[in-house]
């Protein structure tokens, strides 16, 4: 353990005097970009779908122009995607793509 003022570094699982590797150089897990494809096509489904049939409740619960409604589609279609780009994210930082 180091003591409070020192320099010394913990030593990784590599060994004492190997460098850290960029995530860039790490291979890639093929497991778990597998399971990050396979959920991003999943929520990404539900949470589109989701949000496209919640725009066209709307517009017809409301009974509204059929062009207006279609925006209502159109508008929250496009937060779906923005709902599961956010995600995405927060999956990808849980399950590491490389490492």
């Amino acid at each position: 353990m180091a003591q409070p003022g020192s320099t010394a570094q913990p030593k990784t699982a590599t060994g004492a005097n190997a460098p850290a590797r960029p995530d860039a150089e790490k291979p890639l897990n093929l497991l778990h970009l597998s399971t990050l494809v396979a959920v991003a096509v999943l929520v990404g489904t539900e949470m589109v779908g989701a949000s496209w049939a919640a725009g066209w409740a709307i517009g017809g619960l409301l009974q509204l122009d059929p062009w207006v409604g279609r925006a209502f589609e159109i508008v929250f279609t496009l937060i779906g995607f923005v709902l599961l780009y956010f995600f995405m994210r927060i999956a990808i930082r849980h399950e590491p793509i490389r490492g």
